[in-house]
């Protein structure tokens, strides 16, 4: 008992250390107790993995290949350490044929995109801007009416993920996340995803899952990281620092759209079996047979392009990818027009909400929604325009929605939630 009461004596004696170690002690095992439970989710993923493994493969079927691009830069330069510990083995112990694509410098992946071969399914390790480059790749094909039709598997590892918060559900852990991620890809459940096809000056166009924005908001987002020394208030210091450069800031343009389309209905998937040879004779037949029908010549209904002149502190473009309506009867993109008439105070406010959520269109602005629309800039515009949350000079552009362009692998709860809000 004594020995007892001299411990407790010397820790009040050095109370200073004994906080210390205290924290250090508590923070070590909080760490310790977050990796032990990372290995419970790792080893609890490869066992349901291992059961498509473990599937039976008829002898005229082949082992799914799939393609991963994967951009070790992304996360701060941990994505590879990230995929290779969470993402890798789930995919070698479900049977696919793994081919890792790794990219060292940025625009590569669209180059490699016009060299890959034949693969059944194309997973995307990294953050928005490598989405963005694979789809931009894809879509740039000659051949891309076929390969659009692959199924994209996305693994969110970089800074910024939007696209994953559409595909899965939210997750405590980034282990978890990326887990979840995996296995919706090997049970292979999709959902189609629109595109915006983006064309400016430059021969090729951009490709992009998620928008364009063009503004002010835009211009001091980027600048945040600069303030890091400010801690909580580098948001509110990059807004406030760019108020000083003029105020209002007014963006002047002018805007050429067309309203939403209606959508189609959905194509059933066609047989690639072979018809047999009697059905194949008799189609020929009927058709050297029948009398040529004179083509009669459809009235072109004229598009009903609007025109606005705008003065905005913003503009943006976003898809419905966001907020996916499986169900919707007509096919449009969003855009965007925030007044300039706004105070400083609400500009810099507002500016820490946009951080949060980029593509928030907030009250007294005006929206629009359409299929197709052309911005036209002054020529002397500076600044940048994100696409997809990657930088591109400023210049006139021409927006085209492409509906349902490409399947994604989500997860089933997800897509169960999107069917129940549309019905």
């Amino acid at each position: 008992m004594a020995k007892v009461i001299k411990m407790f004596q010397t820790l009040r004696n050095h109370w200073k250390k004994t906080t210390v170690g205290i924290g250090l002690l508590t923070w070590g095992g909080n760490w310790l107790y977050g990796k032990h439970c990372d290995n419970l989710l790792r080893r609890a993923a490869c066992q349901e993995a291992q059961v498509f493994g473990d599937q039976i493969i008829l002898p005229n079927e082949l082992i799914k290949k799939a393609t991963v691009f994967l951009n070790p830069a992304a996360c701060k330069g941990k994505a590879r350490s990230l995929f290779e510990k969470n993402a890798a083995p789930l995919l070698h112990l479900s049977g696919m044929d793994v081919i890792v694509v790794k990219t060292d410098y940025e625009g590569q992946a669209k180059k490699l995109l016009e060299l890959m071969e034949n693969t059944d399914v194309i997973i995307i390790a990294g953050g928005d801007g490598t989405v963005q480059e694979v789809i931009t790749g894809l879509l740039r094909r000659a051949d891309e009416a076929a390969f659009s039709k692959i199924p994209i598997g996305f693994i969110p590892l970089g800074k910024s993920s939007t696209l994953s918060h559409t595909l899965y559900p939210e997750s405590v852990s980034q282990v978890q996340h990326i887990i979840d991620a995996t296995l919706s890809i090997l049970k292979g459940e999709t959902i189609p995803v629109d595109v915006l096809q983006i064309k400016g000056n430059k021969d090729q166009p951009v490709f992009a899952i998620t928008g364009l924005r063009w503004g002010a908001y835009r211009d001091a987002g980027a600048k945040v990281s600069k303030y890091w020394y400010l801690g909580p208030l580098k948001t509110k210091a990059a807004h406030f620092f760019n108020t000083l450069k003029g105020w209002p800031q007014t963006h002047p343009a002018s805007l050429t759209y067309l309203g939403p389309t209606p959508r189609p209905p959905e194509e059933p998937e066609q047989k690639t079996g072979r018809l047999p040879l009697y059905i194949r004779l008799y189609k020929r037949l009927a058709q050297y047979w029948a009398p040529s029908l004179k083509e009669i010549p459809k009235e072109v209904t004229p598009e009903a392009w609007q025109e606005t002149q705008l003065s905005a502190i913003e503009f943006a473009i976003t898809t419905q990818n966001r907020h996916l309506d499986l169900k919707r009867t007509e096919d449009f993109m969003n855009i965007c027009i925030e007044p300039d008439t706004i105070s400083k105070g609400e500009y810099i406010k507002r500016g820490s909400q946009k951080m949060g959520d980029p593509h928030l269109c907030p009250e007294g602005s005006q929206c629009l929604q359409a299929s197709r629309c052309i911005l036209q800039l002054p020529e002397d515009t500076e600044g940048s325009l994100a696409i997809d949350n990657e930088e591109y000079e400023a210049m006139s552009v021409e927006v085209k929605l492409l509906p349902r362009k490409l399947q994604f692998f989500c997860d089933s709860r997800k897509k169960e939630q999107m069917l129940q809000g549309a019905s």
